[in-house]
């Protein structure tokens, strides 16, 4: 049977690969050449047990034969990866009436009849598939037990438990081969990750009863901590068992190490630990990883069942990547690659345990990650009130607007009814490390009444308590347990050696001091974006920017704008001293002024009063300023060309301000960037005023500085015309967040109404706000930078839309020889995992086909 692919004996030198037999039976075969006590197995094939699911059974006589006689069997799944599960285990397989006469000799009746009884009940659930509620009037236990089992088996089937070992293999085996290719069992996989025609091997091993004279039981071990990673021996042992049965057992279970709280391994049979501990060290040196080992003893003997990957938290995965390369075990830049990107983002915020409950009132689209408690308020003045009470809360709104972001930032999270992944409260919810869900539209919000009302019928109000989980999207009641973030020793390591190895610049959107200050704590590179619009939002400054835009006169403009002055240039003063010398990026005003007047009756009154007008005034202002699509209408360039006082303001404070933090640390140089370009008249003209203002502050200050401008690419004509732009700037910018916007045709903040039925009809493979669309929206970037370098050379590229902290997004950036790209400060460790892990993936594929040529 050696030689046969499908149906063959484990031996160090057997013809095993994961991709054919499964995961279980590689391990075992490892298990094996490092001549561990692993009780003698036979695996089966994926071709064996489709071929089994369709009736043709391989040679059982053989099979069964590779054993001593009488010897009872184990069958266990050996799925290709063990996340994708499989059926479970069958225990015992080979007891019959004779075996358990012989049995009750040797090992007792209490023990031979608990193996008997295990078989029994297993065969009758999962292969005879019976109802396990006509056992229920049976004794659980005993001879007794098993008398009675066995009488309700042959009532119900009409028929005698079958007693040929071989014709119970046949069964087992067909059984667990079918439950694998079940409708139930194929969406459950696909489900997690698996593909629809994945195949499952099955490995027949020889039981060590773990009953019966001395010492036996069965257990499992592991050195490192499954929740923080750090060394520790955990697992559970229980006398006389079999399978897992420790893992359930609860105050009966020994401890391993020996324990103030109980009994323990370590106490019971001491040999047997001691030979444990030695085989997981040794399967941790020989497999590189940390292991799981599934044991059994017997008679005081130590027998290794299964060696199973740990299962871990994210911040486990780190430390023990980490560990394994401190002791040399793998390399560092292994370390980094065994790492998910996404699983970084759970390290950065608090997240609900594990093991919490979730009672799950409503699911939207999880904008940005992160679990978050509190009560529910409904303004932002009501969240303001509850942070300045020491008061946790989440703020409700329908959507939210520029005026919400204070509220936003005294809020412990946010939720809203309406909006995407680009939406405003999920840029700014990321930008601020904020746990955001948006678009939880099964959720009624009557605001009128301050209440939400979840699909189940329950009514929410003002004050009562949610959380919401930023990273699955879940609303959920009440106040689960949580965990707090880690950035400890390990993940600093970790990070270093992924600077080590990464080819492309991480920069952070930032657009504050405290967004600043984040980005350099997380190692950004400098600031990719700084939407300075995000400034005027201050109480103070909003009132002063609706007098400029009530203004009549351009001086009248100025006039007002020359009190913005000094708060944009201590803004600039900050964030060019935070990031200490690293290249900051400015964007000049960009959204339309309509923005910040009120659409209110009692906001616009407020107004009237602030600005001593009539309300007819500010009223008529308001409705005249109305734009049918405002995100296409008097923005960005457009805006400073038609109010050019505006950005004379801003460069203004920029060239003051670099010259101030100049005087303390190196020379600052600033990056100016020009947004909603579409035509190169428009980047002539800008230039002109905002060099005309710096030979202005020059001649002031009697200094000079430099500066370096730059256009944000986020039209389709930007991009088609790049050329025309790229000999006027230093650098170009893809805003990929409106060029997605235009080039779709889509509003980014209504798209999460209909955007998850689009993906799962497959009409469009992932949103395209979240993941980069490569081959439309990619086309035109990939124009936009060939043809800004055709035209200039020295010209930098870069992404600073949402997609720059999005692995996939960084792939498509590397290939067009971008600079660097711009995401969220919170993001920025996850893409400079992924960049770094992109690097070395070429590497290690340049290497390989190096050696193949």
């Amino acid at each position: 049977m050696q030689n046969n692919p499908h149906t063959t004996l484990i031996t160090p030198d057997a013809p095993l690969a994961a991709s054919t037999h499964g995961g279980r039976a590689k391990c075992l075969q490892r298990l094996v050449r490092l001549d561990m006590p692993v009780p003698r197995t036979v695996a089966l094939s994926f071709d064996a047990v489709h071929r089994i699911a369709a009736d043709e059974l391989p040679d059982i006589v053989a099979i069964v034969g590779q054993f001593e006689p009488d010897t009872l069997l184990c069958v266990r799944p050996s799925s290709e990866d063990p996340d994708w599960g499989g059926p479970g285990a069958v225990l015992n397989v080979g007891m019959n009436d004779a075996r358990y006469a012989e049995l009750c000799k040797s090992l007792g009746e209490d023990a031979a009849a608990a193996l008997y009884l295990r078989f029994v009940q297993s065969y009758s659930f999962h292969v005879a598939r019976l109802d396990p509620d006509m056992f229920d009037g049976v004794a659980s236990d005993g001879a007794q037990g098993l008398r009675e089992t066995l009488l309700a088996y042959e009532t119900e089937t009409e028929e005698r438990f079958p007693q040929d070992p071989a014709d119970q293999l046949a069964a087992v085996l067909r059984s667990m081969a079918r439950a694998w290719e079940g409708t139930s069992a194929r969406l459950l996989r696909q489900a997690k990750g698996a593909p629809a025609d994945a195949g499952l091997g099955l490995v027949v091993q020889q039981m060590i009863p773990g009953v019966g004279q001395g010492e036996c039981g069965s257990g499992v071990l592991q050195l490192v901590d499954r929740e923080t990673g750090k060394p520790q021996i955990t697992g559970r042992y229980l006398s006389q068992s079999q399978g897992r049965d420790a893992l359930g057992a609860g105050s009966e279970a020994l401890y391993l190490e020996i324990d103030d709280r109980g009994p323990s391994l370590a106490e019971v049979a001491p040999e047997a630990y001691v030979a444990l501990k030695e085989h997981a060290a040794l399967m941790r040196r020989k497999l590189r990883e940390e292991m799981q080992v599934e044991f059994v003893i017997g008679d005081g003997q130590v027998h290794i069942l299964d060696g199973v990957r740990v299962s871990r938290s994210s911040r486990a995965a780190v430390r023990i990547a980490v560990q394994l390369a401190r002791d040399g075990i793998i390399t560092p830049q292994e370390a980094v690659m065994r790492i998910d990107p996404h699983a970084v983002t759970e390290l950065l915020h608090r997240q609900v345990a594990p093991d919490a409950r979730r009672d799950v009132l409503a699911t939207g689209i999880a904008a940005s990650p992160g679990a978050a408690t509190g009560r529910i308020v409904f303004t932002s003045a009501e969240a303001q009130s509850s942070a300045a009470r020491g008061e946790a809360c989440i703020l409700i709104r329908r959507e939210t607007s520029p005026e919400d972001i204070r509220g936003m930032h005294a809020a412990a999270g946010v939720l809203t009814e309406r909006g995407g992944i680009t939406s405003h409260a999920a840029v700014i919810g990321r930008g601020l490390g904020l746990p955001c869900i948006v678009g939880a539209s099964t959720l009624r919000f009557v605001t009128g009444k301050r209440q939400l009302i979840a699909p189940d019928g329950r009514v929410l109000r003002a004050g009562d308590i949610i959380t919401i989980d930023g990273g699955n999207g879940q609303v959920l009641a009440g106040e689960p347990a949580t965990i707090e973030a880690a950035l400890d020793d390990a993940f600093q390591t970790l990070m270093g050696w992924a600077d080590e190895a990464r080819d492309i610049g991480i920069r952070a959107n930032a657009d504050s001091p405290a967004d600043a200050q984040t980005a350099r704590n997380f190692d950004a590179q400098g600031i990719g974006l700084c939407r300075t619009e995000h400034m005027f939002f201050d109480p103070g400054r909003m009132t002063v920017m609706r007098e400029m835009i009530f203004a009549q006169t351009s001086a009248g403009r100025a006039a007002v704008l020359e009190r913005l002055l000094p708060m944009q240039r201590d803004d600039f003063v900050q964030l060019f001293r935070i990031m200490e010398g690293k290249p900051v990026c400015i964007r000049l005003f960009d959204p339309p002024l309509h923005e910040f007047l009120p659409n209110t009756k009692s906001g616009q009154r407020e107004l009237a009063e602030a600005l001593n007008l009539p309300v007819s005034d500010v009223v008529r202002q308001v409705e005249a300023m109305e734009e049918y699509n405002p995100m296409l209408g008097l923005r960005g360039v457009r805006l400073g060309m038609t109010v050019p006082e505006i950005y004379d303001m801003q460069a203004r404070a920029i060239f003051e301000a670099t010259l101030r933090a100049s005087e303390d640390g190196e020379p600052v140089v600033p990056e100016i960037m020009i947004p909603l370009v579409s035509a190169r008249r428009e980047v002539e003209l800008v230039k002109k005023r905002v060099d005309a203002v710096a030979a202005a502050v020059r001649a002031e200050q009697g200094k000079t500085f430099n500066y370096r401008l730059g256009v944000m690419v986020e039209t389709p004509r930007a991009c088609l015309r790049a050329a025309e732009f790229a000999p006027y700037t230093s650098f170009l910018s893809f805003g990929t967040n409106d060029l997605t916007q235009m080039t779709y045709g889509l509003s980014r903040d209504d798209a999460g109404r209909f955007m998850s039925d689009y993906v799962q009809q497959k009409i469009f493979p992932e949103d395209p706000f979240h993941v980069l669309d490569t081959e439309g929206v990619g086309e035109l970037v990939q124009l936009g930078a060939e043809r800004g370098r055709i035209s200039n050379p020295d010209v930098t590229l870069s992404i600073c839309g949402e997609h720059g902290g999005n692995p996939e997004s960084i792939d498509f950036c590397r290939a067009a020889g971008f600079d660097y790209v711009s995401c969220s400060p919170f993001r920025v460790p996850v893409a400079r995992l992924a960049a770094a892990q992109l690097a070395i993936a070429d590497k290690i594929s340049g290497a390989k086909s190096g050696k193949h040529s």
